[in-house]
């Protein structure tokens, strides 16, 4: 009789706890970074020896991807030691690309995104450590034989041009 008991009041007590039970369990979200545009700058993940154009070794750069894809950093050593790292992500709400390069020397902050030919093309300011600032671009071209070649230009007022700041090929790594 006890065990009787027992086993009705677990089927009325059950029945009722498990409707409400389903009803609170919600389903994961999406993982965040998911959509096309945060592929954009796939092309440059990896690590690379970078050389100037003639072939004269410059350094070497890793790029990774972080926070669910949601972030690319940038940790480069140039061959004379001097390093820099910079943080590249898709912000949603302005739907551009935006890069923030942080080195002894200097900061970079632009902001841009693909261009029709592939590219990916970032616009701002480079502020010196002495204060100065200037106009500043630059652009990521991935080369049919794998290759990544990036193109600095920064503006000079005094002349009315953009002057080269520095051109590098990317190999990767075996």
């Amino acid at each position: 009789m006890k065990t009787e008991l027992i086993a009705a009041a677990l089927c009325l007590a059950f029945p009722a706890t498990a409707p409400a039970f389903a009803q609170t369990q919600q389903p994961a979200p999406p993982p965040p970074c998911q959509e096309d545009v945060y592929d954009d700058f796939d092309f440059w993940l990896g690590t690379w020896e970078v050389t100037t154009p003639d072939g004269q070794p410059a350094g070497t750069n890793v790029i990774s991807e972080r926070e669910n894809g949601c972030l690319l950093i940038e940790e480069w050593t140039s061959v004379s030691g001097g390093t820099g790292q910079s943080y590249n992500y898709y912000d949603p709400g302005l739907k551009i690309w935006r890069q923030v390069w942080v080195s002894g020397g200097a900061i970079i902050d632009y902001t841009g995104g693909l261009n029709d030919a592939g590219e990916m093309v970032l616009e701002g300011e480079i502020s010196n450590r002495n204060g100065t600032t200037a106009p500043f671009r630059g652009t990521w071209t991935l080369q049919d034989d794998g290759t990544v070649k990036q193109y600095f230009q920064q503006y000079d007022p005094d002349a009315e041009e953009w002057n080269d700041w520095f051109t590098g090929i990317y190999k990767k790594k075996d």
